[in-house]
C-alpha cells in the first residue's frame, strides 16, 4: 500500500466520481481505475461501489476512508516536522585571497542551494591571520597552507583541532606581460629576480623560503606585501615579480594580456592546502555540513578544470613527483 493510492482513493469519494478525480489527478481514468483496483486486491474487500449518482464507499470503503485521511494528515505533518527541523544555525569560513578567488563563489551558491536556512560567515585573510583566528576559536573551519607535505590529524601545536589535506598548487613566477621568460623555470634561474612576497607569518612565504634554503639561494625581496590585489598591482607596475599559485590571477582582468606565468619546476615548490577546523566535538551540525561542502566543491572545481594548476592532495602523487 503506498500514499499515492490513499490519495487516489480519497480524492475519489471527494468528488464522487471516477472521470473527475481522473482529470483534478491529471491521470488516465483506467490507470486510476487500476491503482483502485490493487488497492482493494491487497485489501481483500470491496472499497468502491459505482451508483447512477457516480461512485459512493462501501461500508469498508467508508470506514477505510476515514482512516486513510487520517494517514495522509499524519504523513504531512511529518513532512512538515521535517522541514521545520532541516539544518539551520551559522558557521564561519575563513579563505585566503588565492583561494576565495576560486573558492568563494561557489561555496556560497552550494550552501545557498544545499543549506537555504544555514548562514554563511566568509572571512578572507592572510594564512596566518587565518590560523590565529582558529585557534583563537573566532572561526569554525579554514582552508590554511602547510610548507611541509600535508598529513591528517591534528594541527601542529594544537590538537583540539583537525585537518585534512584537500588539493596542492603548483606555484609560477609572475611577471608583466612585456617580459620575456620561458614557461617553465628553476629556483636557480630565481636568484637576481626582483620578488614581491608575503612576509614571514604566512604559508606561501614559508613554503617558499624553505625551498630557497634547501636550492641554497638567496631570494631578492624587494618588496613585502600581505595583500593579495596589491601585489598584482605592483607586479603589472613593473615593480618585480611574485611568486603564486595559478589562482592569484583568477581575479585579475585581463590577466592573459597584461600577466605572464611561468612554471617553477620543482616538485618541492608546491603549496599543499588544508581544510583544518574544530575537533568534531566542537563542531555544530552546520559546521560538520559545511566542511563536507567544502571538499565537494573543491572536488568539482578541480575535477571540471576550473582551478589550472591545481590537484587533489595524494600522498602517493606527491611521493611519486
Amino acid at each position: 500500500m503506498e500514499l499515492r493510492q490513499l490519495r487516489y482513493f480519497v480524492r475519489i469519494v471527494e468528488l464522487g466520481a471516477m472521470s473527475r478525480a481522473a482529470a483534478e489527478l491529471d491521470m488516465v481514468q483506467s490507470a486510476l481505475s487500476q491503482q483502485i483496483s490493487r488497492l482493494e486486491s491487497e485489501l481483500s474487500t470491496r472499497l468502491l461501489q459505482r451508483t447512477p449518482r457516480g461512485v459512493l464507499p462501501t461500508e469498508a470503503g467508508m470506514a477505510f476512508f476515514r482512516e486513510a485521511k487520517l494517514t495522509l494528515r499524519h504523513a504531512e505533518q511529518a513532512a512538515r516536522a521535517a522541514q521545520a527541523a532541516r539544518l539551520s544555525g551559522s558557521v564561519s569560513v575563513g579563505l585566503a585571497p588565492t583561494t576565495a578567488a576560486v573558492l568563494g563563489l561557489p561555496l556560497m551558491q552550494a550552501m545557498r542551494e544545499r543549506y537555504p536556512d544555514v548562514r554563511l560567515h566568509l572571512v578572507e585573510g592572510m594564512s596566518g591571520h587565518l590560523a590565529a583566528q582558529l585557534k583563537a576559536r573566532e572561526l569554525d573551519l579554514a582552508v590554511l597552507f602547510d610548507p611541509r607535505a600535508g598529513q591528517g590529524g591534528p594541527v601542529p601545536g594544537d590538537r583540539l583541532m583537525d585537518r585534512q589535506p584537500l588539493f596542492t598548487e603548483d606555484i609560477f613566477l609572475v611577471t608583466q606581460a612585456r617580459r620575456r621568460r620561458r614557461k617553465r623555470l628553476a629556483l636557480a634561474d630565481l636568484g637576481d629576480e626582483p620578488l614581491i612576497l608575503p612576509t614571514h607569518p604566512h604559508g606561501l612565504r614559508l613554503t617558499l623560503d624553505a625551498a630557497f634554503a634547501r636550492a641554497g639561494i638567496r631570494p631578492q625581496v624587494v618588496m613585502e606585501v600581505d595583500s593579495l590585489s596589491m601585489v598584482m598591482a605592483a607586479v603589472d607596475a613593473g615593480l618585480g615579480s611574485s611568486l603564486q599559485p595559478y589562482a592569484a590571477v583568477h581575479g585579475v582582468p585581463d590577466a592573459q594580456q597584461r600577466l605572464r606565468l611561468s612554471l617553477i619546476d620543482d616538485a618541492q615548490v608546491r603549496r599543499t592546502n588544508l581544510l583544518c577546523s574544530l575537533s568534531e566535538d566542537e563542531l555544530s551540525p552546520a559546521a560538520l555540513a559545511t566542511r563536507v561542502v567544502v571538499v565537494d566543491c573543491v572536488k568539482r572545481l578541480i575535477g571540471g578544470g576550473a582551478w589550472p594548476g591545481t590537484r587533489l592532495w595524494s600522498s602517493d602523487r606527491l611521493h611519486k613527483d
